[in-house]
């Protein structure tokens, strides 16, 4: 294979023109007649037993050509692009086959490559730091919740439903005074402030007793999935059978006994807040990163191909997919149950796809211009701690992941190091 030459011919788009020596080329034709030629029958012979001379004779010389050049130039074109210099951008590929007989073959082909790229000004980046302070509330907090998973439900009957409670309830949804599909459910149990219910529906039910039969009036978002309730006023006739509420533990010596292996109330909220410090220090870290992301997303000059974008959208979708299955759905049943269609979920994650695609532009870029480049050695370092991670045999971490795509990834993330360690925080208003 041999490139004969690379012209820009658009903005992101590229034409090569390849050509690939009659040798090998007489070889995938040769391969592509003995995969083809079992399906081939001609009089006198047993089905896949013409002989090829007799076969180009019948259907003309060029008769496996085609599919030769299916197998050969998939790879041409990587090989070309790479000795062209050229990141190629899986999308479509324009193909034009100029010459192809047995002295060889010209192909000339369009492809999408990445952009060029330019960043300034990425040191320097401010952030708003995010408070390390553990406070005693903050404390008491995280104690509720425990008090909470080692709660009984007990039935309340001396006051009116509030926020936190479970009401079992009947409801009939009414649209235009008719009841619609889905709205009507008896002996329902409901956590006011879950969420669960559209927006006014939970809040509603607060301050109204065991007993009590009455009709709300809520409007469902403008992005309900239920095409024929999107927007619309609609009433709910409910009624209250019981309320129930979460009876928390005392917090005393036993209670601290029982959630955690200290002895002294004391001893448990020191612990809880060496914890809380902990996890306050990695969300400040996350913050912090989740800011100089965004910052980096707006500072990337490039004009950048769709194709990017959708390409990297097919990955989320297949990481959400994946998911899915590891709860026991599939991405088909989630849809038919959420109304969403695959053009719908597409447009969900594209903005999330667009700054994913802009920061690994945005930091493969700072590794350049910084010279974070990453050796070989770091290559083989990285397989191992992977093979590490993972519990596998590093030649199985080979196979998964491309040595490019590792020092890809130890250069961007060099870069992020660079771009942190020269951020400053954001002076207090």
């Amino acid at each position: 294979m041999a490139l004969k030459s690379s012209n820009k011919v658009e903005t992101n788009r590229y034409e090569l023109v390849i050509e690939i020596d009659g040798d090998t080329f007489m070889k995938a034709v040769d391969k592509v007649y003995k995969r083809e030629s079992k399906k081939i029958t001609l009089p006198g012979f047993r089905k896949g037993k013409a002989p090829r001379r007799l076969i180009e004779k019948e259907y003309g010389e060029g008769v496996f050509y085609e599919d030769a050049i299916k197998d050969l130039y998939p790879e041409a074109v990587v090989t070309a692009s790479e000795e062209a210099g050229l990141a190629i951008v899986r999308d479509q590929i324009d193909l034009d086959v100029e010459k192809a007989d047995k002295e060889g073959l010209t192909l000339k082909v369009v492809i999408t490559v990445e952009p060029e790229t330019d960043i300034k000004d990425y040191k320097g980046i401010e952030y708003t730091p995010v408070s390390l302070e553990i406070t005693p509330e903050d404390i008491d907090e995280e104690i509720k919740k425990v008090q909470k998973r080692n709660s009984r439900i007990v039935t309340v009957e001396d006051r009116p439903a509030q926020n936190d409670d479970v009401v079992v309830i009947d409801f009939k949804g009414l649209l235009n005074g008719e009841a619609f599909e889905g709205g009507t459910a008896e002996n329902y149990s409901l956590t006011l402030g879950s969420g669960a219910f559209i927006p006014g529906f939970e809040d509603k039910i607060i301050g109204h007793s065991t007993g009590e039969e009455f009709t709300i009036d809520v409007t469902f978002p403008e992005d309900y999935q239920a095409e024929e309730l999107k927007g619309k006023d609609v009433q709910f006739e409910i009624k209250i059978h019981e309320i129930k509420t979460h009876e928390l533990p005392e917090v005393d010596e036993e209670f601290v006994k029982d959630v955690s292996e200290f002895d002294t109330v004391d001893d448990y909220k020191a612990d809880l807040k060496a914890k809380l410090e902990e996890t306050r220090k990695k969300d400040a870290e996350q913050s912090k990163e989740n800011q100089i992301a965004e910052k980096l997303t707006e500072l990337l000059e490039a004009e950048i191909p769709e194709a990017m974008y959708n390409n990297q959208l097919d990955v989320i979708i297949d990481e959400f997919a994946m998911n899915l299955r590891s709860q026991g759905l599939d991405l088909n049943t989630y849809m038919q149950y959420t109304g969403l269609t695959e053009d719908k979920l597409r447009e969900t994650y594209h903005d999330r796809a667009e700054a994913q695609v802009k920061l690994r532009l945005a930091l493969r870029k700072i590794a350049e211009l910084e010279g974070l480049k990453a050796s070989d050695e770091d290559v083989e370092n990285k397989y191992a701690e992977l093979a590490e991670q993972y519990k596998v045999d590093v030649k199985r971490v080979k196979a998964a992941f491309a040595p490019k795509d590792i020092a890809g990834d130890i250069e961007s993330e060099r870069a992020m190091n660079l771009v942190k360690e020269n951020a400053v925080e954001k002076a207090a208003e």
